[in-house]
């Protein structure tokens, strides 16, 4: 049974007076930004307006490669690991092997960030995609949230669920004609707000967007038509895939997809909405942005509409692609505007953060850190990010371990036990593998990295049925 909130959350201090808008992007990659790519094909003015308002995070991470295990580190400030939630709800794609075992659901005796806030008074708030349960038993109302706009177990908006309305969500309303889900969601958004400006709320707009399928605005669409037909280059290349075949798959190296650019830059305005309500309610010295993505951009597969160059891969891959993200914070009075910080952060660590900005005492299992010392020019308490994907990726993603210590990253294969080290200082881009220079440096990382999949009891490849091959255990 789970604890009561108000044991596992006890008062130390009186409410921050601040309340809380978590902005999350479904598959926007950390190149997508203008604020992280001066040279980015798609717009952001919005966003990059953010992020000269606040601090912006060089090295921020999603939890996972994909998608629902973000999502469930976002909500309980803890790895999905442990709860063996780590691959998207729920995907069991074999390759040479078959996957680990997968939870594919958000249980009620894990505290997500909107229960904790609602024990210290909060109105809370949910639009978007949730992706956290297989049914309505498991959905935002739930797990804490007041409010549901749109929000159910559908990963992109397909089978059934549209950009434009009607929407067929069983949690949204239709709205005339032709109205965009970007800017629905930011409707709904400000709506909240506006309701609750005079108590404490935390807010969470959680994009469908930019998950395929890749359907834009027409105005839009033909803006970046024209823009794409000025840019001359190789679209694609061949990234070996890394499995014993040595099968190679396409990868986009160039961005100048229309119907992408038009995805983005419709997000990005209702990003704008929301910010707008903010400062026309009077709260922008009340209000908490932070802003990110799930995981890293689609390059890979599914039309492959977008290149996160230098970082190598995309989503559903462990490489820097696939989970380094866009990740922005405007906190009043403590971020300074325009500031970037180099700290690696990680998602989980919105859950810790908020909870103790509002005097809450966390007494069970997080692996989220406070924030709020690196927004003032601090140091973190935490020595490493870890990442655990025992699954073969719809993206071609092999699976994987890796861990993040300083400027080093040791990348392990779960099908053979293969290991490489990265100096993401020097390499971002993961060309060049230092493991046989550095095997002490391995040694240690690797140590490190096993000991974690133990703590967390780490579940990992199976062999298939009747077959005799054994894959790689730590």
């Amino acid at each position: 049974m789970k604890p009561t909130l108000a044991a596992l959350f006890a008062s130390a201090a009186l409410l921050s007076g601040k309340s809380y808008v978590l902005i999350v992007v479904d598959d926007l990659g950390y190149m997508d930004v203008g604020a992280n790519n001066p040279d980015c094909f798609y717009e952001t003015p919005n966003i990059d307006r953010l992020a000269k308002s606040g601090m912006r995070f060089t090295d921020g991470y999603a939890a996972n490669p994909v998608c629902s295990p973000t999502r469930f580190g976002i909500q309980t400030g803890r790895y999905p690991t442990r709860k063996d939630a780590t691959n998207y709800f729920s995907g069991r794609r074999g390759g040479c092997f078959a996957p680990a075992p997968l939870h594919d659901k958000l249980d009620h005796d894990e505290i997500t960030i909107a229960e904790a806030l609602k024990s210290k008074g909060y109105a809370t708030f949910f639009a978007g995609k949730w992706h956290l349960g297989p049914t309505e038993e498991y959905w935002p109302t739930k797990h804490g949230y007041d409010v549901n706009a749109g929000g159910f177990n559908a990963g992109g908006p397909y089978g059934g669920k549209k950009y434009f309305s009607p929407y067929g969500n069983p949690r949204l309303s239709d709205g005339p004609d032709g109205e965009h889900l970007p800017d629905r969601l930011a409707t709904e958004t400000c709506k909240f707000m506006e309701a609750h400006q005079k108590e404490p709320f935390f807010a969470m707009l959680s994009f469908y967007s930019v998950h395929t399928p890749l359907i834009g605005r027409p105005d839009l669409v033909e803006k970046y038509r024209k823009k794409a037909e000025k840019i001359n280059g190789q679209e694609f290349a061949d990234e070996e895939q890394i499995f014993p075949n040595g099968q190679k798959r396409r990868v986009r190296i160039l961005q100048k997809h229309a119907v992408y650019g038009a995805m983005v830059e419709a997000m990005d305005q209702a990003v704008g909405k929301v910010m707008k309500k903010i400062e026309d309610l009077g709260l922008q010295d009340e209000v908490v942005i932070c802003f990110t993505s799930d995981n890293g951009g689609l390059s890979t597969s599914e039309g492959s509409p977008t290149s996160n160059l230098p970082l190598r891969g995309g989503k559903g891959w462990v490489y820097e692609g696939g989970i380094r993200e866009p990740f922005i914070v405007r906190w009043p009075g403590l971020t300074e505007p325009g500031s970037v910080n180099p700290t690696p952060v990680m998602s989980t660590d919105f859950f810790t953060t908020f909870v103790k900005a509002t005097g809450g005492e966390i007494k069970h299992t997080v692996d989220g850190v406070d924030l709020r010392p690196a927004l003032e020019g601090g140091s973190l308490d935490r020595d490493a990010l870890y990442w655990h994907y025992p699954h073969y990726s719809n993206q071609g993603g092999i699976p994987g371990g890796a861990i993040r210590m300083g400027d080093w990253k040791l990348f392990e294969r779960y099908e053979d036990g293969r290991v490489h080290l990265y100096n993401l200082n020097e390499d971002i881009g993961e060309q060049n593998d230092l493991a046989e220079k550095h095997p002490e440096k391995v040694k240690a990382l690797r140590a490190k990295l096993h000991a974690w999949y133990q703590e967390t009891d780490a579940k990992f490849l199976q062999p298939k049925k009747g077959q005799k091959e054994q894959p790689w255990r730590p």
